[in-house]
C-alpha cells in the first residue's frame, strides 16, 4: 500500500506542472456538468473484513441540452468472505434533468438538477459482492459556480430505496461536492458523502479527494484518495485511478 500511495502522490504532483485549460463547470467530475464522457476507473478499498477492487465504466451522455444520462457498470474483486471472489456488482442508470440556470449577482452562476438513479443488483451476496437488492434513488441538487475563482460548489441530496426482494435498503445521503481548477489544466475535487441509514440508525460517512489533469481537449487522467470516517464507515481507506475520454 505504501508503494501505491507514493505512486499516487508522485502522479498528482506531476499533474500540477502540466499545461492546458480547465473549467470546473465543464469538468465531467462534476455530476451536473452538461458534458459527454466515458471514464475507465479502478478503486481499491481496505476494510476490516478484507479488500475490494472495484473496476468500472463510468460515463455520461447528453440526450438533449437539458437531459443527461449517467451510467456505470461495476465489476468487483474481493476477499471479504475469506476467499478471493469476483463478480459483476451493479449497473447504474441515472437520468438528470436541468430545469433552470442563471446568475446570482455578478460573481455566481447556478444550475439546478433533478433526477433519479436506477441501481440493478448484479452481485452475489455469498461472494460478498453487490448491495443485495435493486434500488431506486431520486435526487435533487444545485451547482453554484464562482466566476472569478473557478470554484464550483454542488450540494446534492439523494434517497436510496430498495425495490423487490432482497436486502431492505433505506438510506438518505447528503453529498456536498467542491471542484477547483488550478494551474493550467488541473483540478481538485472534494466529494463528501453523509448517508443516514434508516434501518440501522448509522452514518457510513466517506470522503473522496481527486486530483486530475486534462491531457488534451478529449482526454484526462486523475488519481484519488478515499477515506472512511467514523465508527460506521463503509471502508477504512482507498486509492483510485481513472482515465477519461470527452467527446
Amino acid at each position: 500500500m505504501d508503494r501505491f500511495f507514493g505512486l499516487l502522490v508522485s502522479t498528482a504532483a506531476m499533474f500540477m506542472f502540466l499545461g492546458g485549460a480547465s473549467r470546473a463547470d465543464e469538468n465531467a467530475s462534476n455530476p451536473l456538468a452538461a458534458v459527454n464522457n466515458v471514464d475507465f476507473r479502478t478503486q481499491w478499498f481496505s476494510s476490516q473484513p478484507g479488500d475490494t477492487i472495484d473496476t468500472y465504466i463510468d460515463g455520461a451522455q447528453m440526450l438533449t441540452p437539458q437531459l443527461k444520462l449517467k451510467y456505470a457498470l461495476h465489476y468487483d474483486h474481493t476477499n471479504v468472505t475469506g476467499s478471493t471472489e469476483h463478480n459483476f456488482d451493479t449497473l447504474n442508470l441515472k437520468p438528470i434533468y436541468f430545469p433552470s440556470k442563471g446568475k446570482l449577482g455578478d460573481e455566481w452562476g447556478y444550475g439546478t438538477a433533478i433526477g433519479f438513479e436506477a441501481i440493478f443488483d448484479l452481485g452475489d451476496q455469498s461472494k460478498g459482492i453487490g448491495p443485495g437488492a435493486h434500488q431506486l434513488a431520486p435526487l435533487v441538487g444545485i451547482a453554484f459556480s464562482h466566476l472569478s475563482s473557478g470554484w464550483t460548489l454542488i450540494p446534492l441530496v439523494q434517497h436510496f430505496q430498495s425495490v423487490g426482494d432482497g436486502t431492505d435498503i433505506s438510506q438518505t445521503t447528503f453529498n456536498p461536492i467542491a471542484i477547483k481548477p488550478f494551474g493550467e489544466a488541473n483540478w481538485l475535487k472534494i466529494d463528501a458523502k453523509f448517508p443516514y441509514d434508516w434501518n440501522n440508525d448509522s452514518w457510513p460517512i466517506s470522503v473522496e479527494f481527486q486530483v486530475g489533469h486534462n491531457l488534451s481537449q478529449s482526454a484526462a487522467a486523475y488519481v484519488e484518495v478515499l477515506v472512511g470516517v467514523g465508527n460506521d464507515r463503509p471502508y477504512d481507506a482507498g486509492l483510485g485511478f481513472g482515465l477519461r475520454y470527452n467527446y
